[in-house]
């Protein structure tokens, strides 16, 4: 007797999401109330228009919407999801007159935060706007000196210090963060506060709302609850204003919509390629009266352009189906992914022990330092280095100009993955391919997996067997230099720690054979 999958209940707001593909591309002159000085900006970014995901979201917040309700965005990787909710936030910011922090950008790894924080930088200073980042790329106290503004104290005049704390101020508008370093500045940094945040963005949320981070969004959701401490508000401002210090009071509504709830109310955009759906994961973020935004009518989504093929290996040879593969991309911008960080690690090296492929193949994975993998980045958006060895740390949300192929080295445990993977090519509307290296057992699961993005037959993709035959001998050396690569590097970590400890726990070979 079968066992029927318990599946989860759909929340009834997600029931009728608004179709993106209703939406067409709107010329930057033409879009309803943008400001001049933004066109500007995104025309030296190299826009001429807007992609129907951010025209739709404009319209949701700019435009009639007015930011009434938290907009839920799934939409697939590379449709300009960033810049849909960049450019109204910066468009809404643009009009005040204190600077203190008012809009706050989560993201779950630092590459990304860096990526999304140079969008901010391209558009807001246009509108006179400071952009900060929290991501512990640099020492706190770096960041501290970017993020608070403190008084000029002149010399020989005695100050009390809680008199110079309460005239720290934000020296910044916007907030990029990761959730950890995030946390740090709440415990620690004095002068920091969420007091006056008006917008709250959590990008790829499904992947925030997996791990804890330190509890990171209870906590923000508490410090930007009602703060009616006092019967008599208008003495509160007249305190205020008398040290100098900017005060936002929030107060529970009592309208119909807004009963127990903070307002001002705190705005939330929470966006993923493969937004959940889970009642109690989205629980978690408190939305008010959430509107879902969409493309189609699918869950899951790859992107419109994108090629999907697979290529089956013969056992113990799949090293060699992906060099084959690789000299007939040539030098065309490649990423391959595998399954950990350890398999990135000695795959790349197999790689590079091949001899002259003629192209510059590198890793990019958490094994790295922050420091090396933002050079390996720069490399190859540069094109110095033709093809990435990545493990997941890249399938979400990097985007990378002319990416042609991505390559599944392992296939996927996931359709989730599968897209974030898949997305790294195909971007902006631009055609891309990904394949994917299967056994022939792994085909039937394969099939299955992308059954659930609609995508019904994938195309076979097939390598001449005598490029496989020639490359042998080449194969056979690799793995003796790799093992002896491994041995070397286990040696030293015995010696020096445990730097890479994970490298030796299972034998080179066995992986790569696979």
């Amino acid at each position: 007797m079968e066992v029927k999958k318990r599946s989860t209940p759909i929340l009834p707001w997600m029931r009728s999401p608004v179709d993106v593909n209703q939406f067409e591309a709107c010329a930057l002159n033409l879009v309803p109330c943008l400001d001049p000085r933004l066109e500007v900006a995104l025309d030296k970014m190299g826009f001429s228009s807007l992609f129907p995901v951010q025209v739709a979201v404009w319209q949701e917040t700019i435009g009639p919407g007015a930011f009434e309700r938290d907009l839920c965005i799934n939409s697939p990787t590379g449709s300009g999801k960033t810049l849909a909710y960049a450019l109204p936030i910066v468009q809404k910011l643009s009009t005040r007159s204190v600077k203190c922090l008012r809009a706050l950008v989560v993201l779950p790894t630092r590459d990304l935060a860096l990526q999304v924080k140079e969008v901010f930088a391209a558009i807001a200073p246009a509108l006179g706007l400071s952009v900060g980042l929290a991501v512990g790329q640099s020492s706190i106290a770096d960041e501290i000196s970017e993020l608070i503004k403190r008084p000029k104290l002149e010399a020989g005049i005695c100050y009390d210090p809680e008199d110079v704390t309460r005239e720290l101020q934000s020296s910044v508008d916007i907030l990029v963060a990761t959730p950890g370093r995030l946390m740090d500045h709440i415990n620690s940094t004095k002068g920091f506060t969420l007091e006056h945040l008006c917008y709250l963005v959590v990008d790829e949320t499904d992947r925030l709302l997996r791990e804890a981070y330190q509890s990171w969004l209870p906590t923000v959701l508490q410090l930007t609850q009602s703060n009616e401490e006092s019967l008599f508000p208008l003495a509160n401002s007249f305190l205020s204003s008398t040290f100098g210090s900017l005060k936002t009071i929030r107060r529970c509504g009592v309208e119909r919509g807004f009963k127990g709830k903070p307002h001002p109310r705190l705005v939330k955009m929470v966006l993923s390629a493969t937004l959940t759906q889970d009642p109690s994961k989205l629980a978690q973020l408190n939305l008010h009266h959430p509107l879902l935004m969409t493309t189609g009518k699918r869950r899951y989504q790859l992107p419109e352009k994108l090629e999907s093929y697979k290529l089956i290996c013969e056992s113990n040879l799949r090293p060699l189906y992906l060099v084959a593969l690789l000299q007939e991309l040539g030098e065309e911008k490649c990423i391959v992914f595998t399954s950990s960080t350890e398999s990135t690690h000695r795959l790349c090296t197999l790689l590079n022990l091949f001899g002259d492929l003629g192209i510059k193949i590198k890793e990019y994975s958490g094994l790295q330092r922050q420091s090396r993998r933002s050079k390996t980045l720069k490399s190859f958006r540069e094109g110095k280095v033709q093809v990435l060895v990545s493990s997941d740390a890249m399938t979400r949300g990097m985007d990378v100009q002319g990416v042609r192929n991505v390559i599944n080295y392992d296939i996927p445990a996931y359709i989730k993955t599968y897209i974030h993977r898949a997305g790294r090519t195909a971007r902006a509307g631009q055609a891309g391919r990904c394949f994917t290296l299967l056994h022939k057992y792994e085909v039937k699961r394969f099939k299955k997996m992308l059954q659930k993005a609609d995508n019904e037959s994938v195309p076979h993709y097939s390598v001449p067997s005598s490029s496989i035959e020639t490359l042998r001998a080449a194969y056979n050396s690799a793995l003796g230099k790799l093992k002896e690569t491994v041995e070397s590097e286990a040696s030293r970590k015995r010696k020096f720690g445990s730097k890479f400890s994970k490298l030796s726990r299972t034998k080179p070979t066995d992986r790569l054979k696979g």
